[in-house]
């Protein structure tokens, strides 16, 4: 409570800190009380506290910006918030800039941030949040953001390796009755160069963390994994969404709510050799849900848990059972010739 204010004061940020220092309230919701350790991969089957989790968008009632909230849910009504002065990550916030983190619990119908007397209240998918004298300061809504790039459609000439009707790109792997790609599968084809377009949706764990939490991975030619992960709201590490495991961090967390589709698309150079000798490393660009977070990256070598070896033959590609069930739709794959 004492270091909410004194960022408050060091910062002059005191929207943020009556966010920190409020309340929040979600009116007519029970709360269910969810087994430890209950994953959910069913948008329509999930607990209360998934309706409160998300993202949260507004404007400061001086017109000095916008505020963004991510609302993490931790399980049986704790939660944890992420503020982000200046706007949500991709859109307004980038690395970097100001962030503030904080936690609470849900008890006789709010989640209270106490410090100070400043309150900040969650309902009807808004948070309003008012100063010491009941002025309003900020009044944020509840978005729900969609890949730019969810839906896009193969280009003349690429393999179309799931399109929801089988999986026989992928020998061996799975389909669930709703036709998605369940993690664990190889492709048949092995590639060189290309551009990879995989849609993917982690699941809801609450009570799950890290790398526990909807963890899979894009392995191109099954060499070098691009990390899938649950990991809405937390840093942006290499071994979190968006990175490239072990090498390198995203340049900003574009990371959606569980149980949210999300994209990659993925440029990708192979590594080149001359005989047995490596002469030039991998490289990617990699855009989450439509944003650049590795720019040309060079990888110098195979990442953890790679199934394949470094070599100058193609390789498949590679959706990582870990365990969580991550689901996939609408991959396909353009090689450059």
């Amino acid at each position: 409570m004492h270091y909410a204010r004194h960022v408050w004061q060091k910062t002059g940020l005191g929207v943020w800190a009556a966010w920190c220092c409020g309340a929040m309230l979600w009116c007519g919701m029970p709360l269910l009380n969810a087994a430890e350790g209950t994953t959910y991969d069913d948008p329509a089957k999930v607990d209360a506290d998934y309706a409160i989790q998300g993202e949260y968008l507004g404007e400061k009632a001086d017109g000095s910006g916008k505020l963004g909230v991510q609302v993490l849910a931790r399980g049986n009504g704790k939660f944890h918030a992420v503020g982000y002065d200046g706007g949500l990550p991709g859109e307004g916030w980038d690395r970097g800039d100001t962030k503030h983190e904080t936690d609470g619990e849900l008890k006789n119908g709010e989640v209270v941030f106490a410090a100070g007397e400043h309150r900040a209240v969650l309902k009807d998918g808004g948070i309003t949040i008012t100063g010491s004298a009941g002025e309003v300061e900020a009044t944020l809504k509840k978005v729900t953001r969609e890949s730019p790039t969810a839906g896009a459609k193969p280009p003349a000439g690429a393999v179309v390796l799931f399109d929801g009707k089988n999986a026989a790109a992928f020998p061996g792997a799975k389909v669930t009755d709703d036709h998605l790609l369940i993690q664990g599968a190889t492709s048949k084809q092995t590639f060189g160069d290309c551009t990879l377009h995989v849609e993917f949706r982690t699941p809801y764990q609450p009570h799950h963390d890290s790398q526990a939490r909807g963890n899979s991975g894009v392995y191109l030619q099954g060499r070098y994994e691009v990390q899938v992960l649950d990991s809405f709201g937390l840093e942006g590490k290499n071994n979190e969404c968006g990175g490239i495991y072990g090498i390198s961090d995203p340049a900003v967390n574009m990371c959606y709510p569980p149980l949210t589709w999300q994209t990659y698309d993925i440029e990708y150079t192979a590594a080149k050799f001359e005989g047995d000798k490596k002469v030039k490393n991998a490289r990617m660009t990699v855009k989450h849900n439509g944003v650049v977070v590795q720019d040309n990256v060079e990888i110098p070598h195979g990442t953890t848990a790679a199934p394949v070896a470094e070599a100058a033959t193609p390789g498949p590609l590679y959706l990582q059972d870990h365990g969580n069930p991550v689901r996939y739709r609408n991959i396909w794959l353009l090689e450059k010739k």
